[in-house]
């Protein structure tokens, strides 16, 4: 006898699906990730990323962009999809398989009484602690692929000020690719890129000569072809 769908559904395990948010800001030159410490079980009193299940009727990538708006406050931030996590007994409380998101935005633009109401705390990119689950592998993946695309994709300037100087984009650089670059190549490398534009502006609170000023604007072609 033909079994119909819903008996064919029937015949296979369910589980839960989540996401989990690694959201990375900049602060006066610092870079930071943003976590959690968990004040409910499983793993109360350690640190987590933030995560949420994903609702019956709204896809991935936007149960992604809500648990974000939750804990940030923020709409419309540059989130990228890191990867699934699925190994049998990652989480001790049932069966859950998660999406991993990367984020990336700037610190002053975040609703701090809302990551507060979250109990989540801003740490030091350099000195990220232990995480539970398997959120230390998931952070180590978000890092491999923001680095490539730091290469490739213009993707930094969703971490800096609107108006920024040339060393402070060099100095992200250099901390998330955790290397040290040559300054005159560097710059020469940046402003080959015309979506790289000189103000009249200059920074005279960071710099004692008063460093110039530049920005970010925005066009496909540009996107396309940016490199560093």
């Amino acid at each position: 006898m033909a079994h119909t769908d819903k008996d064919y559904y029937k015949q296979h395990d369910r589980l839960y699906l989540s996401v989990d948010c690694i959201i990375f800001g900049l602060n006066e030159g610092s870079l930071k990730l943003l976590l959690i410490k968990r004040d409910f079980e499983p793993h109360k009193g350690e640190w987590s990323l933030m995560g949420g299940f994903v609702n019956y009727d709204e896809s991935v990538d936007n149960a992604a962009r809500r648990v974000l708006k939750e804990l940030t406050g923020l709409d419309g931030v540059y989130m990228h999809q890191i990867g699934t996590f699925g190994e049998v007994g990652r989480d001790p409380g049932e069966r859950v398989v998660s999406v991993a998101y990367s984020a990336l935005l700037n610190l002053p633009d975040v609703d701090n009484d809302t990551l507060k109401s979250h109990n989540a705390y801003w740490v030091d990119f350099n000195n990220i602690p232990h995480l539970c689950f398997d959120h230390d592998s998931m952070i180590r993946k978000a890092i491999r692929k923001i680095q490539n695309k730091f290469r490739t994709e213009p993707i930094a300037f969703e971490l800096l000020p609107h108006h920024f100087t040339l060393t402070q984009l060099q100095q992200l650089y250099e901390t998330l690719l955790g290397i040290k670059i040559d300054k005159r190549n560097f710059r020469r490398r940046a402003l080959e890129n015309s979506c790289i534009v000189q103000t009249d502006m200059v920074d005279k609170e960071n710099s004692r000569r008063g460093a110039r000023l530049y920005e970010y604007q925005n066009n496909e072609a540009d996107a396309v072809n940016f490199k560093i």
